[in-house]
């Protein structure tokens, strides 16, 4: 299930944000096997890796040729293990894997934040966007921040695609922009921990102090082509969650007129089966007023066999196209870069306006 390889660090190549990428040469164990590989380190998991050092590593992404995952990935510096850090809290993830760390939930009884939390259950109407690819988080973002820049906002990550919240290149390029991370479930390495998405919900409103939310999941996703095989149906979960919470949940729904598959063409046959079959809160669904006629006709076509109990929300979009393109991070999904799909980013964009929209005049911040 692991195909575990030895190497020894040979050069640096760059880092970010909780994650270390550096040149590996490998001992082949098969003909196949390559001499150098990108290797990727989480330093609060195994170390930083140095130059010299003989790292374990496991080389399944690059067995799969996975594009978003094409590293090696250091399970271990064994002639160099970190010092031990004694963290006061007990929440495990990655739980009973060889790598499962503990981390200190945002409500636990040793968090500062356990008082803020312990009796909260309620988000106060706060807008939460739910996406079903983490590449739609910037545009979300970008959406918001076009008629809202004042206004806080957090990233609530769920399980379904990368683990580890240091991962995501973009992420943490956007840090500045957002109030925080929290990383819930099985995932981890978020500003704050949770349990679940529900949990995830109340950190980012009463421990972040958030204006808004957007839900999706990290970097990556499982998919084996079918309408029920996609890590992203948990979009659908999270739009339950916002409502029994008492948030607004506003959905994007994937929408396209470049993806060659026809199962992702106008409306991808995922965002159906997760806020048509398994949201079964009302929800936005967040469209374009200005999309090409003939994607607009289908995707409205598509979008009203599940309303009610969702309601088409519609708002301009070509004019968010600066804030797209102004963005910290290059825009792209499944290869593709905004101006090969631009109905894609901009209709991720005005879910982002129309969770803004939601805001009280009185000002960033109401409700809270």
């Amino acid at each position: 299930m692991i195909r575990w390889r030895w190497g020894t660090v040979v050069a640096p190549r760059t880092s970010w944000h909780g994650s270390v990428e550096v040149q590996v040469a490998l001992e082949a164990r098969r003909p196949d096997d390559p001499e150098q590989v990108r290797a990727l380190a989480y330093p609060a998991l195994v170390g930083t890796p140095r130059v010299g050092d003989r790292v374990l590593l496991n080389v399944n992404a690059l067995a799969l040729g996975l594009g978003t995952g094409g590293y090696a990935l250091i399970v271990a510096i064994p002639d160099r293990l970190p010092d031990d850090v004694d963290v006061p809290g007990h929440v495990v993830k990655a739980r009973y894997t060889p790598l499962q760390a503990v981390v200190l939930a945002a409500d636990e009884e040793a968090s500062p934040l356990r008082d803020a939390l312990v009796n909260e259950s309620d988000i106060s109407h706060m807008p939460v966007v739910v996406a079903d690819l983490h590449s739609a988080l910037p545009a979300i973002l970008a959406g918001i921040r076009a008629d809202r820049p004042d206004a806080r906002v957090a990233y609530v990550m769920t399980d379904g695609g990368a683990l580890p919240a240091w991962f995501s290149r973009t992420l943490d390029a956007l840090r500045p922009l957002l109030a925080g991370t929290v990383t819930t479930g099985q995932a981890f390495g978020g500003d704050l921990e949770s349990t679940n998405v529900h949990s995830g919900l109340l950190a980012a409103r009463h421990g972040l102090g958030a204006d808004l939310a957007i839900v999706t999941q990290g970097p990556g996703n499982l998919g084996t082509g079918t309408e029920w095989g996609f890590s992203g149906v948990a979009a659908g979960e999270a739009v339950n969650a916002v409502a029994a919470l008492g948030g607004r949940p506003v959905a994007a729904p994937r929408i396209s007129d470049a993806d060659p598959r026809p199962r992702h063409r106008g409306v991808s046959h995922h965002s159906m089966t997760a806020f048509g079959r398994v949201a079964l809160a009302p929800a936005d669904l967040a469209v374009p007023s200005d999309l090409p006629a003939e994607l607009s006709l289908d995707v409205h076509r598509k979008l009203q066999k599940i309303c009610p109990p969702h309601r088409i929300v519609t708002a301009l979009s070509q004019d968010l196209e600066p804030a797209l393109l102004s963005l910290p991070v290059k825009l792209s999904t499944m290869g593709r870069g905004y101006p090969q799909d631009r109905a894609y980013f901009l209709s991720a964009a005005v879910a982002g306006r129309v969770a803004a929209s939601g805001l009280g005049e009185g000002g960033v911040g109401d409700g809270l």
